[in-house]
């Protein structure tokens, strides 16, 4: 029999504290893309980069863990594989990293940021996938194809979007709405894959384990992430180039010669 199945356990709550999380990888990525920009191809645009995609990484990671704490299914329970759990990790933060860094070094055109975004949306969709197949019920886990296959353009169109932003987008508050939306898109992908997901049982149990104790798990599990998102949000606000006052770079300036004047 098909059980009932709930995203929402603890109400608003999930959703709301994963969209944050979301939001808040991806404002972060951003800060730290636009911090690498006009750099040398050295040591600190390498950086730069590389924090970049792991606060994305990271955020899109913990989104998902966190909305996985309002799931339910009615009448048996929910565990997970620890180990495959870690792996789905990362690959999150793997291929941010390779759509990152192909933008970071080679720009935003057409080619580069179409196959950037195709490659990052797709490892998206993995670590959502991957991350499902960590989960264990008393029955077996089905999908609707139509709406996996929505949930894959969503995750390739907001990694597209998000890479965009990334090398384009500099000024602060510009960077605040570009992460608003990037984390919304990044939820929308997350309840697009969940709402293909049936549970089928051949019994329904009574016992399994407790709410508390997968609860306790996953907060174990998304212990380090968020940490390493807070650490990456030090890193931003205190950079000693931010906290000197020094511009960000903008991507539409070319500094122009200025002429002398003749008197």
């Amino acid at each position: 029999m098909t059980a009932d199945v709930s995203e929402f356990q603890y109400g608003l709550v999930t959703p709301i504290a994963a969209y944050l999380m979301a939001f808040l990888g991806s404002v972060l990525a951003l800060r730290c893309t636009t911090r690498s920009m006009g750099r040398s191809r050295g040591e600190k645009r390498l950086g730069w980069l590389a924090l970049g995609a792991v606060s994305l990484g990271c955020g899109i990671w913990t989104m998902h863990f966190i909305a996985m704490i309002g799931f339910s299914v009615d009448g048996t329970g929910v565990s997970y594989d620890a180990a495959r759990t870690l792996l789905s990790l990362v690959v999150a933060i793997a291929v941010v990293a390779g759509g990152v860094f192909l933008v970071g070094y080679r720009g935003s055109g057409p080619v580069t940021l179409g196959t950037a975004g195709v490659v990052t949306g797709l490892g998206v969709a993995a670590m959502h996938y991957l991350g499902m197949s960590a989960m264990h019920t008393g029955g077996t886990v089905r999908y609707d194809t139509t709406i996996v296959a929505l949930s894959v353009v969503i995750a390739v169109v907001a990694a597209t979007a998000a890479l965009w932003a990334a090398v384009s987008i500099s000024a602060v508050w510009a960077t605040v709405g570009a992460g608003l939306v990037m984390g919304a898109a990044v939820s929308t992908m997350h309840y697009t894959g969940m709402a293909a997901v049936s549970v089928h049982v051949s019994q329904m149990q009574t016992g399994g384990q407790s709410s508390t104790s997968l609860l306790s798990f996953l907060l174990i599990m998304l212990a380090g992430p968020v940490m390493a998102l807070v650490l990456a949000g030090a890193i931003v606000m205190f950079d000693p180039e931010v906290v000197g006052g020094q511009r960000d770079w903008h991507p539409a300036e070319h500094p122009q010669p200025v002429a002398p004047r003749h008197r």
